[in-house]
């Protein structure tokens, strides 16, 4: 599957949800799938699911029987949900409209499942969605983005713990003016 195939199969909001949701190993059967996005049709979920599956995404881990039928565990591929930086580039503004406005879906989805559970506490769980405007010339953009990566990627690797919460980081960063003409010199 090459990247923009990659991309047109987790543009999709539902699909994104369930990726989130297998990240730090997890291996979840449908069911549990369901219950963990509670808001999208258990028929909607089975149909993601298995899209996903047959395109690689996600792999059978293990079955069993249970009263008949048989239970699929299922767990992400990460080596099949990567893009690269090339592949970002080459990118019309149509396809980045695109896959941000479900980004963007994404986000405010799991926002509102979130704030619809029983026990959500923004404060007492840190919740935070600041933006704030800073001025960057292109070095000092990538020792950001390198400063958060040093700090972002370790933790990628955290598995689940009962003394652990999943949280959803989306770091965002695009340029809301361009300098004036004499300055670009």
């Amino acid at each position: 599957m090459d990247t923009l195939e990659l991309l047109e199969l987790l543009a999709h909001p539902v699909r994104l949800r369930i990726v989130h949701a297998m990240h730090g190993g997890r291996e979840l059967t449908t069911a549990q799938l369901c219950a963990r996005i509670p808001d999208t049709s258990k028929a909607m979920i089975y149909r993601h699911v298995e899209l996903l599956a047959t395109n690689g995404i996600l792999e059978v881990a293990d079955e069993r029987r249970v009263r008949g039928a048989v239970e699929r565990r299922f767990r992400l591929r990460l080596d099949r949900v990567v893009v690269d930086a090339d592949a970002v580039a080459a990118l019309s503004p149509d396809d980045h409209r695109r896959v941000f406005a479900t980004s963007m879906a994404v986000l405010a989805a799991e926002f509102n499942a979130y704030l619809d559970r029983d026990a959500a506490d923004p404060a007492a769980d840190l919740v935070g969605y600041r933006q704030h405007a800073v001025w960057l010339n292109r070095e000092e953009l990538e020792n950001m983005i390198d400063g958060l990566r040093r700090v972002i990627l370790p933790l990628l690797a955290n598995q689940p713990a009962p003394d652990r919460a999943q949280y959803l980081l989306s770091p965002i960063f695009f340029p809301v003016e361009q300098p004036p003409a004499a300055e670009q010199r």
